[in-house]
């Protein structure tokens, strides 16, 4: 049987999030959507880097059992603040409490990013940390904020391309990567496999 080039695969994005899939949308991809199904608290790492970093992995293989002769793409975000890691809030009332911890403090948003060809299984990963400085909240500007946006499938309980965007006061590293998804690093990777976003 011939080999398929991997030039020649088609684009597989192993995520529900529909801010990912704006990303590869902007960068102007053709690409499908198979979100992974994976149940993320099985998976256990030594720090919060190691940890995205599997779980985009592990997100990843999980779709190539679905789909033949694709280049997977797959990512996972944290935040991490005075070293706990937040991620999506399982209700308002855990958002509130997220919120005001972030608030006038530094926090760092870690993504964890996989590209994995499906007819090698041969897989690429790589992590980028950003950090982010938000301004103080008050109680008032979360209440409002929770209503507002829907922060049940953030990490962190914000968005900065959304509302959540006024609270940043300062960010060092990819903006992209906050939004879960950083582009330089996903062009590096794609090129690994001789697949070029230009």
């Amino acid at each position: 049987m011939k080999e398929a080039k991997e030039n020649d695969l088609k684009l597989v994005l192993a995520s529900a999030s529909p801010r990912r899939e704006a990303i590869l949308k902007q960068l102007k991809l053709k690409f499908t959507v198979v979100p992974s199904k994976i149940d993320e608290s099985e998976f256990k790492a030594d720090n919060p880097v190691e940890l995205v970093e599997i779980l985009a992995v592990e997100k990843a293989k999980a779709v190539a059992k679905l789909v033949e002769n694709v280049i997977i793409i797959a990512a996972d975000t944290v935040v991490v603040a005075d070293d706990q890691i937040l991620g999506k809030p399982k209700n308002k009332i855990e958002a509130k409490k997220m919120l005001k911890k972030l608030s006038g403090q530094e926090h760092q948003v870690i993504t964890g990013l996989a590209v994995l060809n499906s007819v090698s299984d041969e897989v690429q990963a790589a992590n980028n940390i950003t950090e982010v400085k938000m301004s103080n909240i008050t109680e008032v500007e979360i209440e409002k904020y929770i209503e507002q946006e829907n922060i049940l499938d953030k990490a962190g309980s914000y968005a900065i391309q959304g509302l959540g965007g006024i609270f940043v006061e300062e960010i060092k590293g990819s903006y992209y990567s906050v939004m879960g998804m950083p582009i330089h690093q996903l062009a590096k990777l794609l090129k690994e496999f001789n697949y070029g976003i230009l």
